[in-house]
């Protein structure tokens, strides 16, 4: 059970723009984590301005964050991210067998250079204190600066969202 309530849709005007702007990117249901951010309208604002370009207007392979985002969900028990976040790795590319030997990336042999490299960013941004400069270095083996910003932001973004999801015990829609 959630430790805020839920709120409706239609509970406030800011939010109903959250709501239509979904809706009319073909979300069919609004996000329970969105629910509870929408207690404060200007933070759920603020929210979506982050969250939405780097899901859609990114440069950076999509299948490549959302290993990311996968490996810091699983790093921190974030369940409804995990829940949320397969379907779109999926859809993305990447395989289920990739996602099932996430755990043990270091061992598996399903994983690319290129994933390694962001998996070890991953790692090191959600566990903290942040990426190290070998990481960094590693990473300018395959991404240009704009490309590396957008890595580190993405699992430093995704890293909040799961420690929101553990503050406010954020269910999973029915």
């Amino acid at each position: 059970m959630p430790r805020i309530p839920l709120i409706a849709d239609n509970a406030d005007p800011r939010i109903s723009a959250v709501y239509d702007a979904l809706r009319s990117g073909g979300h069919t249901g609004f996000p329970n984590l969105y629910r509870l951010l929408g207690h404060a309208p200007a933070m759920l604002n603020a929210w979506t301005g982050l969250a939405w370009p780097l899901r859609n207007a990114a440069t950076t392979p999509r299948g490549l964050r959302e290993l990311m985002i996968l490996r810091g969900a699983q790093i921190m028990g974030a369940d409804y991210e995990w829940t949320h976040h397969v379907p779109m790795a999926l859809a993305a590319g990447m395989t289920q067998a990739k996602i099932d030997a996430l755990a043990d990336w270091r061992k598996g042999e399903v994983y690319t250079d290129i994933e390694r490299v962001v998996l070890r960013l991953a790692e090191e941004i959600t566990i903290g204190p942040g990426a190290s400069a070998e990481s960094i270095a590693q990473a300018r083996n395959y991404f240009n600066e704009s490309e590396i910003v957008e890595l580190v932001l993405t699992s430093s973004f995704y890293a909040c969202v799961g420690r929101i999801l553990h503050s406010l015990d954020v269910p999973m829609e029915a």
